[in-house]
């Protein structure tokens, strides 16, 4: 019995090795056969010259550049010198949205004498918990709309289309802005259900191709624009001129990212490019411009402004001058202030790299060109573009920005790693595809909680920096509580840099030419 046995395992263990033998044979074969068509066609094809020279070698160059980026994310890049953000600011987003200890210890390890960095300057006495008080609310379009828009927010969600971003991801943002209580920008994607099912409040961005309000013709549409206005959590409307990563150029939603979901909401072709007018085709100078602004404004009763990226600044005087001349009633709600490094699901690097003013020139440049024309109670500035850390908010606030919003900030708090997949729909972790596969690793409701953290722990962390500086909330903070470093290294104050400026004597009684008491009604 014993015998028999070990002969049926000696027999099975023959016939596991022979039949292993011809596996790895055959293995072999095919691989030495790949390897041979591998060095045909390197060294016959005429596009590459490093494989044609080194065939099949050659081919690890590609490999190792893919990889490349990788590893430098994760084994060779410091704290503090990734692009466009750094581990040290993105670390500080994933832990506040995941509401654990944003604490570091021993000292810390951004230096202090970078040029154009910010210093706040603490006060002797801070601010003692018991005096603080909340953010003050800001009213847009006040005396101006039909249904002027109040929130106390200081922290909001920026443009990002319906299509931009995939179905789990908007409604992630849509329900965390509503518990947060902030904004949500639609982006210039139209307006899809997944906006409106958390209830969060809604700025409607009118992009050039108009998507969401445009007529069959692909003009603006006052019907649609009704209909959206009808929307209750539709609280402004903002028309885009330009984006900071792209002025000049219009939206671009690459074809594997059009749905028939998305081109339903869009009104476009599915499967094909989505690339809207790098202008708007009924804008073709500044009155043209306030023509829109007073049009929508009076369709949909709602505040209305514009965003912009400024480059040459010459408009702005032509701008402000010309609502003075027109009356203050013609004059836009808010500017959206968009900086040169803002961020994209798309856009050619020419752009990106190279194109607009970074919002640390231009929100002052705004801000006093605003002052000079007695024009910054009247129109309210928001501003965006690479500020997703409290420093970052304080330091607007410093230089006089009223709402800051963002993009990048909310998509790393969803769970974004800066893959740079965007614009190819394999983004990793679900934000930025269609791919069902890669859409199931995002739980709305997990990360709607995570974007509620998100803000408002950078709230409050903005709040700590007021408080410390010896305001009682951060709307207060201005000039006086900074300082930025100059070429030298050293701390100089930035109200030196950036001196306050008063209205200019011809614009110190800035009127409505509207008869006294007319009605909004």
């Amino acid at each position: 019995m014993l015998d028999t046995d070990m002969d049926a395992l000696h027999q099975f263990v023959v016939g596991f090795l022979e039949i292993s033998a011809l596996l790895l044979i055959f293995t072999l074969g095919v691989g030495i056969l790949i390897l041979i068509y591998m060095y045909l066609a390197d060294v016959t094809q005429t596009k590459q010259a490093i494989r044609r020279n080194y065939p099949v070698i050659g081919r690890f160059r590609y490999i190792f550049e893919h990889i490349g980026e990788f590893f430098r994310q994760y084994f060779f890049a410091l704290d503090r010198e990734e692009l466009p953000f750094n581990r040290a600011q993105r670390s500080w987003v994933y832990r506040a949205a995941k509401n654990v200890d944003s604490t570091v210890a021993f000292g810390s390890t951004r230096p202090l004498n970078m040029p154009g960095d910010i210093i706040f300057l603490n006060c002797l006495f801070p601010t003692l918990d018991e005096d603080a008080i909340a953010p003050r609310a800001v009213t847009l379009g006040e005396g101006y709309a039909r249904r002027p828009y109040t929130t106390a927010s200081l922290f909001n969600i920026s443009g990002m289309s319906f299509g931009a971003l995939s179905v789990p991801a908007v409604r992630a943002l849509s329900n965390g802005a509503a518990k947060a209580g902030i904004w949500m920008n639609t982006g210039e994607g139209a307006l899809s259900p997944y906006h409106l099912e958390g209830g969060c409040d809604l700025v409607f961005q009118i992009g050039t191709a108009k998507y969401g309000v445009r007529d069959a013709e692909g003009k603006l549409s006052d019907e649609h624009l009704r209909k959206i206005a009808a929307h209750e959590q539709v609280k402004m409307f903002e028309i885009k001129m330009s984006q900071g990563a792209k002025p000049g150029k219009g939206g671009i939603l690459p074809g594997a990212k059009v749905t028939p979901l998305i081109a339903e909401i869009r009104g476009i072709a599915v499967g094909r490019d989505s690339i809207s007018p790098n202008c708007h085709p009924e804008i073709h100078c500044l009155d043209d411009l306030l023509d829109m602004i007073v049009h929508i404004r009076e369709v949909t009763g709602k505040p209305v402004g514009f965003k912009a990226v400024i480059g040459g600044s010459g408009w702005l005087d032509e701008l402000f001058a010309l609502i003075h001349r027109r009356g203050l009633e013609d004059a836009p709600d808010f500017i959206t202030i968009d900086s040169a490094d803002g961020g994209t699901g798309a856009a050619p690097q020419s752009l990106i790299d190279f194109m607009g003013l970074p919002v640390k020139r231009s929100l002052p440049l705004v801000v006093d060109k605003l002052n000079l024309y007695n024009l910054r109670r009247r129109i309210k500035i928001i501003c965006s573009g690479k500020l997703v850390n409290p420093a970052d908010v304080a330091w607007a606030l410093c230089m006089g920005a009223d709402f800051v919003t963002s993009a990048r900030g909310f998509m790393f708090a969803l769970g974004c790693i800066q893959a740079l997949q965007c614009n190819k729909n394999t983004c990793p972790t679900g934000i930025t595809t269609h791919d069902p596969d890669l859409q199931r690793g995002l739980d709305p409701g997990d990360k709607a909680e995570r974007v509620y953290r998100f803000a408002t722990n950078l709230a409050y962390e903005v709040g700590v920096i007021a408080h410390s500086c010896g305001v009682k909330e951060p709307r207060q903070l201005n000039r006086h509580h900074a300082h930025i470093i100059n070429e030298q290294g050293i701390p100089e104050p930035m109200e030196d840099v950036f001196p306050s400026h008063q209205p200019k004597p011809e614009y110190l009684i800035a009127t409505d030419t509207r008869a006294a008491g007319e009605s909004l009604a």
